[in-house]
């Protein structure tokens, strides 16, 4: 495995965005429930915003990426503008602002993982198949040390600060702070990002109208009805989680210890994408992953029982690896080297975007006139069909031998 600087570059941009993402994405539904005292519905429209400002935000910063080829620079300034995003968050009162403020924050942070990544496969292209996954486990490694680290400050800022929790009130009255800690940590990785590569293929350029080719690629095209399907039963029930477990009786820790249990799975997973590429290939990774998907949430809509809530979650670490790397390995084989963040943003844009508004949407209502159990028992049951679907929905690509970057139409 060859990694270099390029790769160190990387690693630390990963474990430092995603390190920030560990102490915002556990505990954010939570918030808006509790200490905003959004409803149901509410809550599932400000979820909804992220994937919904997606739609727009992911392929239009992919298209300016992979026309001026600065894709490095681009996921340094996104970083930079979501860290202010972060901030307005936490200081918005009431559903509106909220509102507003996510929508604004979305619009540059929703691009910069697809971006990243597709800076990531660029320059991992010839360092073999374990480079990437290792470079990737240390974004999972810094989610898990925020997930260790912000219950223990958010202590210290409760006791410092004088709250405490009371009857009918949040049960974590100083949980706001989360934004401020998020938002210094994406301005760090917001200036590490400015190491991340600029040349070589990481540089490459697209002429105008080029991503039209993406569409007339038909395993394009059945990635994206995938994509669409896999998420649109994920997304919801993830966002809920923190909602289903204090449904269940948790607290904020029985939150982190449940995400602990996830990503200490996790990241050996990762780091051995190399050998399931080789293995299974990157649909094989898909579809463990959506599978892991639809039995976890089954489980969970299905019982109350800790003794089988907490082992179930441990499927989490299988779900992530398959979605999360097999995904953008599908997509880097079937799309041109040189439209490689348009086409990453472009699957995000339809599994994360217009899945997610769906799954978020629909989960919020269901949560609502349903009871917290059965958002799960819907999704669990639509992963499962998806998953065992997928031999039909894509068609299979190369497992390791990649074909030739395709000269840039621009020169």
């Amino acid at each position: 495995m060859s990694f270099g600087r390029h790769g160190i570059s990387i690693s630390v941009f990963w474990f430092t965005f995603f390190g920030a993402l560990g102490i915002f994405f556990p505990y954010y539904s939570l918030y808006l429930k509790e200490n905003a005292g959004l409803t149901g519905i509410q809550l599932g429209m400000v979820l909804s915003v992220t994937p919904l400002v997606g739609i727009v935000a992911q392929p239009f910063w992919g298209q300016v990426a992979d026309r001026t080829g600065a894709r490095g620079q681009l996921a340094a300034f996104l970083s930079m503008m979501a860290a202010a995003g972060f901030v307005l968050l936490g200081l918005a009162p009431g559903f509106v602002l909220i509102l507003l403020a996510a929508i604004f924050l979305a619009f540059f942070s929703t691009p910069v993982i697809p971006l990243s990544v597709s800076v990531a496969l660029a320059a991992f292209r010839h360092s073999g198949p374990h480079a990437y996954g290792f470079a990737r486990a240390w974004g999972t490694v810094g989610f898990l040390a925020s997930v260790l680290v912000f219950p223990l400050v958010l202590d210290q800022v409760q006791e410092w600060r004088g709250l405490v929790a009371v009857p009918g009130g949040p049960s974590e009255p100083g949980l706001g702070v989360m934004f401020l800690g998020t938002a210094s940590v994406v301005f760090l990785a917001a200036a590490i990002g400015l190491a991340l590569p600029r040349e070589g293929l990481a540089s490459q350029r697209a002429g105008r109208g080029e991503w039209r080719i993406l569409l007339r690629r038909g395993p394009m095209r059945r990635m994206l009805v995938f994509a669409f399907s896999a998420y649109l039963f994920v997304t919801g029930p993830m966002g809920l989680l923190p909602v289903y477990v204090r449904a269940q009786g948790g607290t904020l820790e029985t939150v982190q210890n449940m995400w602990i249990l996830m990503l200490i799975v996790e990241i050996p997973l990762i780091l051995c994408t190399g050998m399931g590429l080789k293995r299974i290939g990157a649909r094989g990774l898909l579809g463990a992953g959506v599978l892991a998907g639809g039995i976890r949430w089954t489980v969970c809509g299905l019982t109350a029982n800790p003794y089988w809530i907490y082992p179930v979650q441990m499927l989490h670490g299988v779900m992530v690896t398959g979605l999360m790397m097999g995904g953008p390995l599908y997509v880097d084989r079937v799309a041109p080297g040189r439209l490689r963040s348009t086409a990453q943003g472009l699957v995000a844009m339809v599994g994360l975007g217009l899945g997610g508004i769906a799954s978020n949407t629909a989960a919020g209502w269901i949560l609502d006139h349903a009871g917290a159990n059965a958002p799960y028992l819907i999704g669990g049951a639509g992963a499962l069909v998806v998953g065992l679907a997928i031999h039909w929905i894509l068609p299979p690509v190369a497992h390791e031998d990649e074909a030739p970057e395709a000269p840039s139409a621009s020169g």
